[in-house]
C-alpha cells in the first residue's frame, strides 16, 4: 500500500538559517569598566548637586587637601557607599570616579549602586525599572564612544561635523543617551557616535495636509527645493508622482528619517499612505551626519546646503525629541524677528558679529486625528514635519566647534580645552577672556536690550575660532524651541508680529536670566571651571571673576540700560536651583502627559558672580 505525501503548506516560508548572533566590540571589560566608573562618579555628584542624595562629611585624621575631602552615604541595606569629591560653584560636586568604595570595597557599577540604593533614592518601581534600562543603554553608549576615543590634539583637528560624533552627551543628565524607542542596531546605526554618514530619503505630502513656511527669499517651496535638491533629483520626484496619476504641483517634499519612516509614520499615517497623500520617494544623493541632538544632519556632501532637523519619536535625555507642530511652523517667522533685531543693531550685528543659524524654511504635516485631541500625549502631535536650518558659513581662517567640545576629556586625561589653549599660543586667563568676550556680550546684549534669551548651552552655542585656535565670536542655533522672552512688556516687543509672540514662551524677568545661568553657567561652565584649574592651573575663584568682568564691562558700555540690569539681575547672591535629573527620578519619570515637561526647580544655591 503506497501514500501520497502530504500536501505542502504554500503559505509556511522555507527554512533559513538562524541569524548570527553578534556582540558589538566595545562591550568588553576594559572599556566598560572606565564608562561604568566615570558614570557612577557622575551619578553621586549630579544627584547631590540637586540634592537628591545627601552625603555626609566623613571626619577625617591629619591634614589633607582643603579642596576636597570624603562623604559617605548609608545604602538601603545599612551598608555604606564613601567617595572623594570636592565642591564647587553653585553648590556643584566632582567626584572622583577611582575613589568610590562600598563596604570598603572599590564600586564601579552604577546599576549596581541604583538597585541598593533605590529606596534612598526614593525611586517607585516602574520608574526604577525604565531607570535601569535607560542607563544601561547610556552605559553601552558611553563604552562604545571609549572604544573608539581619539586623543585631544587629533579632535582638534577635526572639522566641526566629525567633531560632534566624538562629543560624550549632556554633562548634566545622567541618563544621557537612554534613546529609548531604539534598538542595539538602530543606536548603531542613527546615533551620533556611530559616525555614519547617510542618504535620507524623501515623501511627498499632499498639501491638503502639509503647509510650508520660509523667510524672504525662501517664501515659495521651490525656491528651497532649488536649492537642495539637484535638478535631476527634482525631476525624478516629479516623474514618481506623475506616474502614480498625482498632479507634482498639490504636493510639498521633504526628508524623513528613515526610523521614523518604519516605526511611526507607516502604521500611525497608514490612512493617508493608502489615499495617495502621502508618498515615499527615493533619497537624495547627499550624505547626512546626525549630530548631538540626534535628529539633526549636516550635509557632508553640500556643507552649502542646509541642516535639517526632523522629528525622532525617542524619548532621549527630558522630552521625545519630535517637532511639535505649531512651533515648526513659526519657527521662519522667529527666524525673521531675530535676525531682524541682530541686523538693526550695530553692536550685535558689526562689534559682536554673532551668527544667528536662523530656521529659514519649514514643512508641517498634521495627523488628521491626533492634531484636534488636545489630551493625548504630545509626543503623537510631533511626528511628522521638518525644518531647515542655516548651515554655518564662515570666512576663510574661522572655524567653530560647539561649546560642549571644551568638557571633551581624551583617553589620557587631556582636557580639549587645554590643547586648544596651547595650540593658541596665549596665556590660559588670556585664552579664556577672549572666549567670555565672545560669548556673553551677544547674549547679554540680547536679554538686556530685547528682553529676550537663547538656551546658550553647549550643543546650542557655537564657539568660533581664528587660525590660532582663539575665540572670536558666537553662533547660536535652535530659536524657536529655545528662545523666551520677557513676561515684563518692553517697548522692544510692540513690533513683534503675532505669530511670534503666540510661540515664543514668556517667562518673569527673575527666571528669565536663568536660561543664562543654567543654559550656561551651570550647565558648561560649572563644569569647565574645575578642568581649567586642573589642566590650566586657573583657580576656579579666577575663572569666574573673569566671567563676572565681562558682565561688567557688559553694563559699563550701555549705561542707559541700567533698569534692564536691575530687572534683569545676573549678580544677584542666589538663584533658584534648576534640576534635570529630579524630573525623571521624581516629577514625570517615563508617564505619559499632554505637553512637554520642564526642569524641576529646588531650593537655592549661592550665584558665583555676586
Amino acid at each position: 500500500m503506497t501514500t501520497s505525501p502530504a500536501p505542502r503548506d504554500s503559505a509556511r516560508p522555507a527554512a533559513t538559517a538562524a541569524p548570527e548572533l553578534l556582540a558589538p566590540p566595545e562591550l568588553n571589560p576594559t572599556a566598560w569598566a572606565r564608562a561604568s566608573a566615570r558614570t557612577l562618579a557622575k551619578a553621586l555628584g549630579e544627584f547631590a548637586y540637586e540634592e537628591i542624595l545627601d552625603p555626609v562629611p566623613v571626619p577625617e585624621d591629619g591634614e589633607g587637601d582643603d579642596a576636597s575631602r570624603q562623604y559617605a552615604l548609608t545604602l538601603d541595606d545599612g551598608t555604606t557607599l564613601a567617595f572623594t569629591a570636592r565642591r564647587g560653584a553653585y553648590g556643584s560636586w566632582r567626584v572622583a570616579p577611582d575613589t568610590i568604595t562600598h563596604g570598603g570595597r572599590p564600586l564601579t557599577d552604577p546599576l549596581d549602586f541604583l538597585v541598593r540604593a533605590r529606596r534612598l533614592l526614593d525611586l517607585d518601581g516602574a520608574t526604577l525599572g525604565h531607570l535601569i534600562r535607560e542607563l544601561s543603554t547610556t552605559l553601552a553608549a558611553e563604552a562604545r564612544l571609549d572604544h573608539t576615543a581619539l586623543t585631544a590634539d587629533r579632535l582638534a583637528d577635526l572639522s566641526y561635523a566629525e567633531l560632534e560624533g566624538h562629543q560624550t552627551g549632556h554633562p548634566w543628565l545622567v541618563l544621557n543617551k537612554g534613546r529609548i524607542g531604539f534598538s542595539a542596531s538602530d543606536t548603531a546605526r542613527w546615533a551620533p557616535e556611530a559616525r555614519r554618514a547617510i542618504r535620507l530619503p524623501w515623501i511627498a505630502v499632499s498639501n491638503r495636509i502639509a503647509a510650508y513656511r520660509g523667510v524672504a527669499g525662501l517664501d515659495t517651496p521651490d525656491r528651497l527645493y532649488a536649492r537642495e535638491l539637484d535638478p535631476a533629483v527634482r525631476d525624478a520626484f516629479r516623474t514618481h508622482l506623475t506616474a502614480r496619476g498625482l498632479d507634482p504641483d498639490g504636493y510639498l517634499l521633504l526628508p524623513v528619517h528613515p526610523w521614523q519612516w518604519d516605526e511611526v509614520l507607516l502604521p500611525l499615517y497608514a490612512p493617508a499612505i493608502a489615499a495617495g497623500a502621502v508618498v515615499p520617494l527615493p533619497a537624495d544623493g547627499d550624505l547626512r551626519l546626525p549630530q548631538q541632538s540626534i535628529r539633526t544632519f549636516l550635509n557632508t556632501s553640500r556643507p552649502d546646503r542646509h541642516t535639517v532637523k526632523l522629528p525622532l519619536s525617542v524619548l532621549n535625555t527630558l522630552v521625545w525629541r519630535g517637532l511639535p507642530t505649531e512651533r515648526t511652523l513659526a519657527a521662519p517667522a522667529v527666524t525673521a524677528w531675530v535676525h531682524g533685531l541682530r541686523d538693526a543693531d550695530p553692536f550685535l550685528r558689526d562689534e559682536c558679529g554673532v551668527i544667528l543659524l536662523g530656521e529659514v524654511a519649514s514643512v508641517t504635516v498634521e495627523h488628521p486625528l491626533y492634531d484636534r485631541l488636545p489630551e493625548v500625549p504630545y509626543q503623537y502631535k510631533e511626528l511628522l514635519g521638518a525644518i531647515w536650518r542655516e548651515p554655518l558659513r564662515l570666512p576663510p581662517g574661522e572655524r567653530a566647534r560647539t561649546l560642549a567640545s571644551l568638557l571633551h576629556t581624551d583617553p589620557g586625561g587631556r582636557a580639549f580645552v587645554a590643547e586648544l589653549v596651547e595650540r593658541s599660543g596665549l596665556a590660559p586667563t588670556v585664552w579664556l577672556r577672549r572666549l567670555f568676550a565672545a560669548l556673553l556680550p551677544p547674549l547679554l546684549h540680547f536679554l538686556y536690550r530685547y528682553g529676550t534669551v537663547f538656551s546658550p548651552h553647549g550643543e546650542n552655542a557655537i564657539v568660533v575660532y581664528d587660525d590660532q585656535d582663539v575665540p572670536v565670536r558666537l553662533a547660536i542655533k535652535d530659536f524657536v524651541d529655545d528662545v523666551n522672552i520677557s513676561a515684563h512688556p518692553l517697548p522692544e516687543h510692540d513690533t513683534m508680529p503675532d505669530d511670534v509672540r503666540a510661540v515664543l514662551l514668556t517667562e518673569e524677568p527673575g527666571f528669565l536670566v536663568q536660561f543664562i545661568h543654567s543654559g550656561l553657567f551651570v550647565g558648561v561652565f560649572r563644569y569647565l571651571a574645575p578642568l581649567c584649574e586642573e589642566q590650566l592651573q586657573v583657580p576656579e575663584a579666577d575663572f569666574w571673576a573673569l566671567v563676572r568682568a565681562v558682565i561688567l564691562r557688559h553694563q559699563e558700555r550701555f549705561p542707559e540700560l541700567k533698569d534692564r540690569f536691575d530687572l534683569f539681575d545676573l549678580l544677584t547672591p542666589r538663584i533658584e536651583r534648576l534640576c534635570l535629573n529630579r524630573n525623571r527620578l521624581h516629577m514625570d519619570g517615563y508617564r505619559d502627559r499632554s505637553d512637554r515637561p520642564h526642569a524641576a526647580v529646588h531650593g537655592t544655591v549661592p550665584n558665583p558672580l555676586a
